[in-house]
């Protein structure tokens, strides 16, 4: 018999321990091995129990779960989901958690309730197959504070006398302006990458970028806040109608796809709602293949961490129709999937580590 994915459950709710646990073991190939009902039994049950996988809850008593994850990636480290609750200090905390070493994050099951159980059921256990097996990365980098990230972006406001948040009519000086588009995307292990990716792009970045990640709706917003906090970017949620401009950062919402289209007055966003294309909505495919056909040659993409094959095709879109492409390597990848797919292919020229994507990017405008 294949052996089962082993999965220590850590949350400080009876109810959410046995809701997650139930639908964890719905799935033959899934073993809950242990609970826990905060960080520090949670630190000690990772020692003895070795799990898999472990879903961590952030706000517990005795010891939160950024604590335990920091224990947990430090000495024993292991793919950790967290389960955040949706709000704006939720939100800051699992996007702490995903540069401390976090793989992926989940709502908790007590902010799901539209979603039927079944559902629910499909979620978890889709996202523990996806990390299982996945690399770890060991961060003891601390992680700035909201109030250090609200005052660098304060001081980046002033700076370039930016007094509105507003892309639209947004419009910054730039040393030299690119013509092309940059096109990014990536899903599991994406969000700490994209946050080391936008923390090395250059002052006066002289192209628009273009994000999807796959992300739970109503975490894009504060994601995107989080991404506008640590670049010199302005980067935001993407509305529809939004003026695709240099120097601007746009991350599709997780309700809805993000395509690009060119009208009289220059290139323009488009966020709209359909099925889910590549098994996802927001799709990777779905944005590649606008940029493909509206900016050919004039664009660049990559690929990166996640599982499945969602931008794969769109990516290979983007290559034949005269654009540069690349994919993160497998070494600095969680998940090598995605990228994987997208190079075999024949959708990129070459594999690139993480750390030197921003300046791949900056080199190709």
């Amino acid at each position: 018999m294949e052996e089962k994915i082993r999965v220590l459950i850590v949350d400080d709710s009876a109810l959410v321990r046995k809701i997650v646990a139930d639908a964890l073991e719905s799935d033959p190939s899934i073993e809950v091995v242990g609970t826990a009902n905060n960080g520090k039994t949670a630190v000690f049950k990772t020692h003895t129990l070795n799990p898999d996988v472990i879903t961590m809850d952030i706000e517990m008593p005795i010891m939160n779960g950024l604590d335990a994850l920091r224990q947990i990636i430090e000495t024993h480290p292991k793919p950790v989901i967290m389960m955040s609750v949706l709000t704006q200090h939720g939100a800051d905390a699992t996007f702490r958690a995903l540069e401390l070493g976090a793989v992926d994050f989940i709502p908790k099951p007590s902010t799901l309730m539209a979603m039927s159980v079944e559902d629910i059921k499909e979620l978890l256990i889709s996202k523990v197959k996806s990390v299982y097996r996945s690399k770890v990365k060991v961060s003891r980098e601390p992680s700035a504070s909201v109030k250090e990230q609200e005052k660098a972006r304060d001081t980046r406001l002033v700076q370039t006398g930016v007094l509105v948040q507003d892309v639209k009519q947004l419009e910054i000086p730039m040393v030299a302006v690119s013509k092309k588009i940059v096109g990014i995307g990536t899903s599991t292990g994406g969000p700490s990458a994209l946050i080391s990716i936008f923390k090395s792009f250059p002052k006066n970045f002289p192209a628009p970028i273009l994000v999807v990640q796959h992300m739970p709706e109503g975490f894009t917003k504060a994601f995107a806040e989080r991404l506008n906090s640590v670049s010199t970017l302005n980067v935001k949620e993407a509305e529809d109608g939004d003026k695709v401009l240099p120097g601007c950062g746009f991350l599709a919402p997780g309700h809805s796809h993000m395509a690009i289209e060119r009208s009289a007055s220059g290139n323009v966003v488009r966020v709209f709602k359909k099925d889910k294309v590549s098994g996802h909505m927001p799709s990777i495919d779905v944005l590649f293949s606008s940029i493909a056909d509206q900016c050919s040659p004039d664009a660049v993409a990559v690929i990166m961490t996640g599982m499945g094959r969602d931008g794969a095709d769109g990516i290979l879109k983007i290559r034949k129709n005269g654009g540069y492409t690349f994919a993160q390597n497998e070494e600095t990848s969680v998940v090598y999937g995605m990228n994987r797919v997208a190079v075999e292919i024949g959708g990129t020229y070459e594999e690139v580590p993480l750390f030197d994507i921003s300046k791949k990017i900056v080199d190709h405008l």
